[in-house]
């Protein structure tokens, strides 16, 4: 039964027992201790007894009780309510206000969970109020009380709503916090499943079939010893393949050693693969073997051979032919056993038609052609991309961040001319730079803008006296930032910048129009620090 009765409680015990609830309630986010603890400030200052929240299952079919103060757990467990049943069906079903005054005079009452004999002699009530979420009824809060007591129903009523309220703020905060940890859990989930899946493929991440099939390709080539030739945009992952194609070899094991071509001065770049002589040049103190010996019994990784000279590769031809090196400032055949694979984002049969590259070196690098495919076309891979990345960075820079809504679809459609790298490098960014705990779509795409200006920055004509040709750049805009030949740099050039950058190696890079592996090769080359 309803009832409207005139409000006759102390202001000053109801403003201590509401104190008390924000208190504890926003003490901790664990309900099971909370809820419970607020229930017990109902039985001992207020005198409403056996208080319980009844929730709705996940079907929505069934009400039980999750949370009590004054209940064994047997009495718990039998307090089970089909939708509409009872007292406590019948509040949740209409989201009213529910008093009973006299348990034993109310047939609709069901003693489910507390049997008559357990209650007082006396005249008990039962007093329920919906706990309302977005105007809909979300569970029930329940308690006993003397029916003859000074204080009237209706402060009772007043009490328990509010209490109601502060306890479905504690449950929504709770199932939100709730669906973002499964969230986060289901998304490492899926990583760990997808790392798992992809562990034996050396860092390769990623479901796509042309990706895949690229795989398969490169597993299937790995047993022999022919040349391989790695084909794609810089950043599809190209030294990745070739250390794989490495470790399903025979040659696993032994050495694989990687020479980024474009990296190294055109002058230096003999002697690191060939290695050098005493006294062959000014600076060479003592003998030096090259990469290609070092490399002996395994396998010799030539990145980025479009940039080698026309020179240098009739020196490649020839070890190719004869598996074979001589040092410079030496006349001694070294024999190595080698297989080499190499790798280009430059279409090299248009640099054998342009006499840049020579076409019997070309013949013997394509034994086996594989393009690695760009990630524009690897569909579904972005996503799984960025949680990786995400999972990595948050770990390595100590936050905790999730992706917001649109944030994938927004990745999954930009056209990553720089690929693998371009992304990481985006979501490196959005990690240091988000200030919030969900990186959103307004985040991604500031970020995504400025990626985006980059090919129309580089169209300038570079005016740095080091000659790196900028306008070359934009010959390539489905390629990100391709490698280019730079010029040679003197060590007292080297220190000069150095010195004028205060010692700022970023700053002395940009100067030199180096990168900032460029630079590193150098300054150790020269001994400089």
């Amino acid at each position: 039964m309803e009832i409207d009765q005139p409000i006759g409680n102390d202001p000053d015990q109801d403003a201590l027992i509401l104190s008390e609830a924000a208190d504890l309630l926003g003490r901790s986010l664990e309900a099971s201790i909370t809820i419970p603890a607020v229930l017990r400030l109902l039985s001992q200052l207020a005198g409403l007894n056996r208080g319980r929240v009844v929730l709705p299952d996940n079907t929505g079919s069934k009400l039980s009780i999750q949370y009590a103060y004054g209940l064994r757990d047997r009495e718990r467990e039998q307090g089970v309510y089909n939708l509409g049943e009872g007292i406590t069906g019948y509040v949740m079903q209409t989201g009213r206000v529910c008093v009973v005054e006299d348990i034993d005079r109310e047939p609709e009452f069901r003693f489910r969970a507390v049997e008559r004999a357990t209650l007082p002699s006396e005249v008990v009530s039962f007093v329920a109020v919906p706990i309302m979420l977005d105007d809909q009824p979300a569970g029930v809060l329940g308690c006993h009380r003397i029916r003859n007591r000074p204080r009237a129903f209706q402060a009772d009523i007043h009490l328990l709503r509010i209490v109601a309220a502060m306890i479905g703020q504690t449950l929504r905060i709770g199932t939100l916090i709730h669906q973002r940890t499964q969230h986060l859990e289901q998304q490492n989930e899926a990583l760990r499943s997808a790392l798992e899946r992809q562990s034996f493929k050396h860092g390769i991440l990623g479901e796509s079939p042309v990706l895949l099939e690229a795989l398969e390709e490169a597993t299937q080539v790995a047993a022999s010893d022919a040349t391989v030739m790695l084909r794609g945009e810089s950043g599809t992952g190209k030294e990745k393949f070739a250390r794989m194609i490495h470790e399903y070899s025979p040659r696993v094991g032994k050495p694989f050693v990687c020479i980024n071509c474009a990296a190294i001065p055109e002058q230096l770049l003999e002697a690191e693969l060939f290695g050098h002589e005493k006294g062959a040049f000014t600076g060479a103190v003592r003998s030096r073997q090259g990469k290609a010996e070092a490399a002996d019994g395994g396998t010799l990784f030539l990145d980025e051979i479009g940039d080698m000279s026309l020179d240098l590769q009739s020196k490649l031809l020839r070890l190719l032919q004869e598996r074979c090196v001589q040092r410079i400032g030496g006349n001694q055949d070294i024999h190595v056993d080698i297989r080499v694979i190499t790798a280009s984002h430059k279409d090299l049969q248009q640099g054998v038609n342009q006499g840049t590259f020579r076409l019997d070196l070309y013949y013997r690098l394509n034994v086996i052609p594989l393009r690695l495919p760009p990630l524009r076309e690897r569909d579904g891979d972005v996503a799984l991309l960025a949680r990786h990345f995400l999972h990595t960075f948050t770990h390595r820079h100590r936050r905790n961040l999730t992706l917001g809504p649109g944030v994938q679809s927004r990745l999954e459609s930009f056209p990553w001319h720089g690929n693998i790298r371009q992304l990481e490098n985006v979501m490196e960014r959005a990690v240091l730079t988000t200030r919030s705990s969900v990186i959103e779509a307004s985040d991604i795409e500031h970020i995504l803008r400025e990626e985006s200006t980059v090919g129309e920055e580089t169209e300038q004509v570079d005016s740095n006296p080091h000659g790196i040709g900028v306008r070359e750049m934009s010959a390539y805009p489905s390629t990100g930032r391709p490698y280019q030949r730079v010029a040679e740099s003197d060590p007292q050039e080297l220190q000069e910048v150095l010195q004028r950058c205060r010692g700022n190696k970023t700053q002395a890079a940009r100067e030199l129009g180096l990168s900032a592996r460029q630079l590193h090769y150098r300054l150790e080359k020269f001994g400089l620090k």
